[in-house]
């Protein structure tokens, strides 16, 4: 299928999904996390989904493009370290946890996999 928009874009619908999630678990985080914790997991878990679509806009400019795909994967790499604090912290539950973690484990498989597919095109 051809790719018209960002929208059929595989990854990036995943990855917008995958920040709602975040933003829903991030609810219940204790207020006194409110400015640390919460706030870094939202930006970052937000990022992934926005560079990708920012990146896409400017794919015309290949190095741009690759760039944004390059801060997408940071982002959901850094999404995957908070994650793991809020487990740890006793925020988050191992198995919602494990369940995001595998969600971003894919979207960076699919981030390498489109910057390695788009250069061929």
């Amino acid at each position: 299928m051809p790719i018209k928009s960002v929208r059929d874009l595989r990854v990036y619908a995943m990855a917008y999904e995958a920040a709602m999630e975040v933003f829903e678990v991030s609810k219940g985080f204790p207020a006194e996390e409110r400015y640390s914790l919460t706030d870094q997991v939202r930006r970052s878990s937000r990022s992934v989904p926005i560079n990708i679509r920012e990146g896409y806009a400017k794919r015309r400019y290949q190095n741009i493009f690759y760039r944004h795909l390059a801060d997408a994967l940071g982002s959901s790499e850094e999404t995957r370290g908070w994650l793991e604090f809020a487990r740890d912290c006793g925020y988050l539950a191992p198995a919602r946890q494990d369940a995001l973690d595998r969600k971003y484990d894919a979207i960076s498989s699919m981030l390498h996999r489109l910057a390695e597919k788009w250069e061929t095109r």
